[in-house]
């Protein structure tokens, strides 16, 4: 079936709009179902704090809730904007944009949903420290949508630039390769990043007056967790912005395309991992104050060596970019 470039056009933005939307609800709704049932737990520990469990579970949710409204922003846009350029590149464009913010927001809203958890949980042992606890939980859930605003402003630069005076062979391939690397980059980070959250607030819970500490090792260690994404975005960037010289060659368009591939799966594993090592190291600096220095030496040291396979596909990425 032969089709014009506006049916085209539109094709790519209702499956990308759908796409960006149908995945991007799967996070969230993971993230708030768990903060939900350690708010159970933690009401049936401690029933006499259930108002402000309930409170606290609600904003816990709601920040978990993020990502999924940044997939619903960027889904409305893809039905009914009237983008720039009617070409096949815009097509392409909006496809890229929807599976961008879809992948992103999946790891962003499960990992959201550990600290508000935790924070439930941690509020039924230590009615005293409500406010302490509430704080840190916020903290480490903002860290935690980062990847997904990363691919949210991907996604946005795909919908609003206008590629239509560039070649479509092999550009169509950059554009969705764009997307492809930030959105499951993304992923790893943000579940990582929830995974250090949650620690730090069952931390504080146990030992509030390592609160200091806690928040510390915490940022350093979500800070870390957050470069697989980075990596992902910056490969993104590369895709969008640069200029490849016009070639109907297939293998060209499937380098491009598999640069941000290998990008976007390199990047999920070392997000996870290096969430893994800061969690273990937030946990335990609630345990041994005195120890936080060495505990994060090590941190850091694990992440850095988990952090290594990120590193190899972006040089892939680079190598499939720029040498083949």
């Amino acid at each position: 079936m032969q089709m014009d470039v506006d049916t085209l056009i539109r094709v790519a933005a209702f499956t990308g709009g759908g796409i960006a939307m149908g995945f991007g609800a799967i996070g969230a709704a993971i993230g708030e179902g768990y903060t939900a049932a350690q708010a159970n737990v933690a009401v049936s520990r401690n029933p006499s704090l259930s108002g402000d469990l309930f409170k606290n579970m609600l904003v816990g949710q709601a920040v978990a809730e993020s990502a999924s409204i940044f997939a619903l922003v960027i889904a409305i846009l893809l039905l009914f904007l009237d983008v720039p350029g009617h070409s096949k590149l815009t097509a392409a464009a909006l496809f890229g944009a929807g599976l961008c913010i879809g992948f992103g927001a999946i790891g962003s809203g499960i990992g959201s949903g550990f600290p508000g958890g935790q924070c439930c949980m941690g509020i039924a042992r230590q009615p005293a420290v409500v406010s302490k606890m509430t704080t840190n939980m916020l903290i480490g859930s903002a860290v935690c949508q980062t990847p997904a605003i990363f691919s949210m402003v991907v996604a946005l630069m795909l919908l609003f630039m206008d590629f239509s005076k560039l070649p479509l062979f092999p550009t169509w391939a950059a554009l969705i390769g764009a997307g492809v690397s930030t959105g499951l980059a993304a992923i790893g980070s943000g579940y990582g990043g929830g995974l250090a959250a949650g620690a730090s607030c069952e931390g504080l819970a146990r030992q509030p007056e390592a609160g200091s500490n806690l928040t510390t090792t915490m940022l350093v260690g979500q800070a870390v967790a957050q470069t697989p994404s980075i990596f992902g975005l910056l490969i993104s960037f590369i895709l969008i912005f640069k200029t490849f010289p016009e070639s109907t060659s297939l293998s060209a368009a499937m380098a491009l395309l598999s640069a941000g591939i290998c990008m976007g799966f390199g990047g999920i594993g070392p997000g996870i991992g290096n969430g893994m090592a800061a969690e273990g190291a937030v946990r335990w600096v609630a345990r041994n104050i005195k120890s936080a220095g060495e505990l994060m030496r090590i941190m850091l040291v694990g992440q850095a060596v988990s952090q290594s396979t990120s590193i190899y596909a972006m040089v892939i990425s680079l190598v499939l970019i720029f040498v083949l």
